[in-house]
């Protein structure tokens, strides 16, 4: 439906909607074509670029999905030479981060799993998770890594699908206290957890390093809808968490995955972002003013349904 954008325009049109930050798959930034001896070159043209824009850059995520070397997995691979390549592709995307001045790698384990549970050993794959972080802490003392969770899609059950999940396996690596959680809200939604207590799980861990906004219609595929679209309440009280626990206090960036809808003409394309950026913020502004002590009364009497009917008058502007 839409012509591609050089990629100096969209870091300007993002400048442009209020936008502070840019997020790269390591091939975003620098091509696979490129060579070895100038990935630094070129990411240091790249950070260049976002710079001219006003833009930083939040984190890096290794892409371990799209190439058909990674058809079967990339961490879990049952052949050791592919784990070893996924690896290699990891410490790619950390000497990227580093020319592009962020400490943060995400990694979405998008092909770590199965169509059906026999075709690889389950206690081994937990292993090898550990082995891939492990090496990419060695690699570098400086990062920090982020899981971004996800139940299914593309494959049809993943490991590790939860934060949960995620945070236990960070328990058993070398260097826990450089482990943490990006959580999707979209990914939540389709495990049939609200996105919200999810966060709240991660904060309590101290381990809520970064956030995707979206949102999903259901138990679908991933939909990666404007945020507060679908089910404006749970956006509330996903902000709401976020507020009421000082998230960004320590740098934590609130970012956006959510996608044009497919038909939307390419003159108007991105209102998905100005919409999601402007319900965040509306949103931040009803949390902030909020009567915490009336909410807190409803708690304290008992009465569900009046805290129901309060908090959808305050998101309909009506108390």
């Amino acid at each position: 439906m839409r012509s591609e954008i050089p990629f100096a325009a969209k870091l300007t049109t993002l400048k442009s909607l209020g936008f502070d930050y840019v997020q790269f798959h390591d091939d975003d930034a620098v091509p696979l074509g490129v060579s070895p001896v100038s990935v630094a070159a070129e990411a240091a043209r790249v950070r260049a670029l976002c710079e001219d824009a006003g833009l930083k850059v939040e984190f890096v995520a290794p892409r371990l999905w799209e190439d058909p070397l990674f058809v079967d997995g990339a961490i879990t691979a049952n052949d050791k030479d592919i784990r070893k390549a996924a690896l290699d592709r990891g410490k790619r995307a950390v000497d990227i981060a580093k020319v592009l001045g962020t400490d943060r790698i995400v990694i979405w384990p998008a092909r770590e799993g199965t169509y059906i549970r026999e075709a690889k050993n389950p206690v081994a794959a937990f292993d090898q998770f550990v082995e891939f972080v492990n090496g990419l802490l060695a690699y570098d003392s400086s990062i920090r890594i982020l899981g971004e969770m996800k139940p299914n899609e593309p494959m049809d059950l993943m490991y590790l699908p939860s934060t949960a999940h995620f945070l236990a396996m960070a328990s058993r690596t070398a260097e826990p206290a450089r482990v943490g959680t990006l959580i999707e809200a979209a990914h939540s939604i389709l495990l049939g957890l609200d996105p919200s207590e999810e966060m709240a799980f991660a904060i309590w861990h101290g381990k809520l390093w970064g956030v995707h906004l979206n949102d999903q219609d259901g138990l679908k595929f991933d939909e990666d809808k404007s945020f507060g679209s679908a089910n404006l309440r749970r956006a509330f009280n996903v902000v709401d968490v976020l507020v009421q626990n000082d998230f960004g206090k320590n740098g934590e960036v609130v970012g956006l995955d959510v996608k044009a809808m497919r038909t939307q003409p390419a003159e108007i394309a991105t209102k998905h972002l100005t919409n999601s950026k402007r319900m965040f913020e509306r949103l931040v502004q009803v949390s902030a003013s909020i009567d915490r002590d009336a909410w807190n009364g409803f708690r304290q009497a008992r009465d569900y349904e009046g805290l129901d009917a309060f908090i959808l008058d305050a998101l309909m502007g009506t108390r």
